[in-house]
């Protein structure tokens, strides 16, 4: 098995990550989520796509996040394209926690809250492959965690 850099490669502008995501955002679009979702694996992050509300004018935003699964809830990092700042998404969430994400099985109506102590330091570890990029980024990474919400 080979082993892991010590730091990460070169990271392609700001621009072009931004042109990427949104790209990928048209692909999932375009096919009806036929390509540009899959599932985690414990070797692999997944994608899914979240559904939030923006807190400023009231729309519906929609992202596509990586994310890994511990057991019902499915975990991801407040992450913006590698680049810094908290991502629009995070600050929805923390303004309204109740969304919807899709996954390759379907829809599913979770409650978001941000992984602290004990929990963060068990969830880190499954963002591996992220951590050498996260460590570039001066403002901090939440581990976020998307838990299943049953039914008012």
């Amino acid at each position: 098995m080979a082993e892991q850099p010590d730091k990460p490669g070169r990271l392609p502008p700001n621009w072009f990550i931004r042109i990427a995501w949104a790209v990928h955002r048209a692909i999932v679009r375009l096919t009806g989520g036929r390509r540009g979702i899959w599932r985690a694996t414990p070797e692999k992050w997944g994608t899914l796509r979240l559904h939030t509300v923006g807190r400023k004018r009231g729309k519906e935003r929609i992202a596509i996040l990586g994310y890994y699964e511990d057991g019902p809830n499915v975990v991801t990092l407040a992450m913006n394209g590698w680049m810094e700042g908290e991502p629009g998404w995070w600050l929805n969430l923390k303004a309204e926690p109740d969304v919807t994400i899709e996954m390759v099985d379907g829809p599913r109506a979770v409650h978001a809250r941000e992984a602290q102590g004990e929990e963060r330091q068990r969830l880190w570890p499954m963002f591996h492959d992220a951590r050498l990029y996260v460590a570039r980024r001066a403002t901090p990474t939440a581990v976020v965690v998307l838990e299943p919400r049953t039914a008012d």
